[in-house]
């Protein structure tokens, strides 16, 4: 299984920090191949910059997703997943969605805790648009960004400790996600003090992208999700270009 772990933002640490935690979490046989965004910003921390990662996602999509099985989105918040899913003739699996539903078999309410505080309401958003917002306790957000905590995770294990008990007794989680690529491997680090599950985006996702792949179903032929009709298009990558007008990615 070929599964395309795409981080949308710009930085290249970021994305083999993510891969990394993916092989450890991913089946023997599941191929994980990272890539991450050829223009945008470094870290999405706003909605601008989400909004060009969206591009970035589709683009990086249509240069590397040849050959593969299933797309892993993996920025939490998922910017672009929807389109991606429009255009992709296999599976696109977001990192945030699968965090939140697997959250959601496993209490009655989630948190989320993330770097940056305008992910917060982006985040409340983004539950609202995928039906979860009854299931949403809070989104607790720490001061450093993801990248940040990326960058230094040991200062960080406190911090996200202290995030993850407060939203438990404050806010009545029953599961608390840690939220972010710069997170991923950092929730096994803290679970024990944590009283509730503690779940880490990346391993969600890809448990959930390489069950979606092992289904083999066939992408919808008719519906929202259905083969879009080719469009004329003006300053996208060749590659893209070439996809939205009716050239098939795979």
């Amino acid at each position: 299984m070929r599964l395309l772990f795409v981080n949308p933002n710009t930085s290249a640490d970021l994305t083999e920090q993510g891969a990394r935690v993916a092989r450890k979490a991913a089946r023997p046989e599941t191929e994980i191949v990272p890539a991450t965004g050829r223009f945008g910003a470094r870290y999405i921390a706003t909605r601008a910059a989400a909004a060009i990662a969206g591009h970035a996602a589709l683009d990086v999509f249509a240069r590397e997703g040849r050959g593969a099985d299933v797309v892993l989105l993996a920025c939490f918040g998922d910017p672009g997943l929807f389109a991606l899913r429009e255009i992709s003739p296999v599976p696109v699996v977001g990192m945030a969605e699968a965090s939140c539903h697997l959250a959601s078999t496993l209490g009655r309410k989630f948190s989320i805790v993330t770097g940056g505080h305008r992910w917060g309401p982006m985040l409340e958003e983004f539950v609202a648009a995928i039906g979860l917002t009854a299931n949403l306790a809070a989104v607790r957000t720490v001061a450093p960004s993801g990248g940040e905590i990326a960058a230094n995770p040991e200062a960080a294990l406190d911090v996200l400790t202290q995030a993850c008990a407060e939203t438990v007794q404050r806010d009545g989680a029953d599961v608390v996600i840690l939220g972010g690529i710069g997170f991923a491997g950092m929730a096994e680090r803290i679970a024990g003090k944590v009283p509730v599950p503690l779940i880490d985006n990346v391993v969600a996702a890809v448990q959930m992208a390489e069950a979606a792949a092992a289904l083999k179903l066939a992408k919808p032929r008719s519906g929202s999700f259905s083969p879009t009709t080719p469009v004329r298009t003006t300053g996208l990558s060749a590659q893209l270009a070439a996809l939205i007008e009716g050239e098939n990615a795979k």
